[in-house]
């Protein structure tokens, strides 16, 4: 069985075992974590931070994300429409007012949170490089025509809603999104994560390993559309870049500790970050049916995918973070080992394996 390192309580040693059984399977690394009531129940790790095996990952090791970075930076604008300062039944444009062009001036800010604005990518697509350049890339959101109706349907915006969620941010606060993250949320809490990565941190990164049998081409995305390379992820442009959907480096234990603030009504560790009423407004479904774009059926919240009484997203290449009000738990998983999305669901078992932990706990 590979070596897990870290804490856990007794009631969750199914949880390092779960994580073991992925690393004997043949995955590089990864880290788990489980809070309930935002005090931590399990902190493990284990595997390596590199394709080639030679470096462990540690307890401070950070892995990029990917999506995941959306539940940050859905956070930030829920923490200011708590405090009345972002409205998310105004229009963008109140804010953005440039947004108003091709028709866009119906385009609310929950339809943004929601993947519903009918902006699911660039027209035409942008390539990588092009990012990195978020004036641009937001002028060009912002000039362009929606795919559908706003707020009729929905299409995951899977590079595109960071963008605009961001802007809004920098409209309302004059503060990039990932200053405001750092400044708001995670200095705050306390929490390792990182939305633009300086370079201080890299030697902690565990570079994005591909799935099996595929090379750093390995690409996001079918078809035309706005395309992510593990080549390209792992590079040192990408981690300084803000990609509010995208670019996010943490671990397990930093993406639970900034989650349980929506699992324990808006307050975490003694630190509020918004009020129970500003969180319940995250569950509040915007959407439920076919996606357009992943071209399966999806239900949005504001910012969070709904799944039953359990609310969260996961990112590409595997990493997951749910969220239980209920039980005032989180649980994330986060791994630098890429698998193929038809056959990934090692987010679901590791959730799975600390249900009785938190079940537990709670009778």
């Amino acid at each position: 069985m590979a070596d897990i390192h870290g804490a856990f309580d007794d009631l969750f040693a199914a949880v390092p075992r779960a994580l073991a059984d992925l690393l004997d399977a043949g995955d590089a690394g990864g880290s788990v974590a489980v809070l309930v009531d935002g005090v931590p129940v399990v902190n493990v790790w284990g595997g390596y931070a590199d394709a080639g095996r030679t470096a462990p990952w540690r307890r401070d090791t950070l892995v990029n994300v990917y999506s995941v970075t959306k539940t940050m930076t859905s956070l930030c604008a829920l923490v200011l429409a708590d405090r009345g300062v972002l409205d998310v039944d105004a229009p963008v444009a109140r804010y953005w007012p440039e947004f108003a062009a091709g028709g866009k001036e119906r385009v609310l800010v929950r339809h943004v949170l929601a993947h519903t604005a009918g902006l699911p990518d660039w027209d035409p697509p942008l390539a990588t490089e092009e990012l990195y350049d978020r004036a641009a890339v937001t002028a060009r959101l912002a000039a362009q025509e929606p795919l559908w109706e706003p707020g009729t349907a929905a299409g995951y915006h899977s590079l595109t809603q960071g963008f605009l969620v961001g802007e809004l941010v920098r409209r309302v606060t004059g503060r990039p999104l990932g200053t405001f993250f750092a400044e708001e949320v995670a200095g705050p809490l306390g929490a390792d994560f990182h939305i633009g990565l300086p370079a201080e941190h890299d030697s902690r990164v565990a570079l994005t390993v591909p799935p099996p049998d595929r090379d750093e081409e390995y690409a996001s995305g079918p078809g035309p559309a706005t395309r992510l390379r593990v080549r390209d992820g792992n590079g040192p442009a990408w981690r300084r870049a803000e990609i509010p959907a995208a670019s996010g480096f943490g671990n397990a234990r930093s993406v639970a500790l900034v989650q349980s603030a929506m699992a324990c009504g808006g307050t975490v560790g003694g630190v509020r970050l918004l009020s129970p009423d500003g969180c319940a407004r995250a569950w509040e479904e915007q959407f439920s049916g076919e996606n357009r774009v992943l071209g399966m059926p999806t239900r949005w919240g504001l910012g969070y995918g709904m799944f039953g009484s359990t609310y969260g997203w996961g990112g590409w290449g595997g990493s997951l973070v749910m969220i239980e009000p209920e039980t005032r738990s989180v649980v994330a998983y986060m791994t630098n080992q890429m698998r193929e999305p038809a056959e990934d669901t090692r987010g679901l078992e590791i959730v799975m394996s600390a249900q009785d932990g938190i079940g537990a706990m709670r009778k």
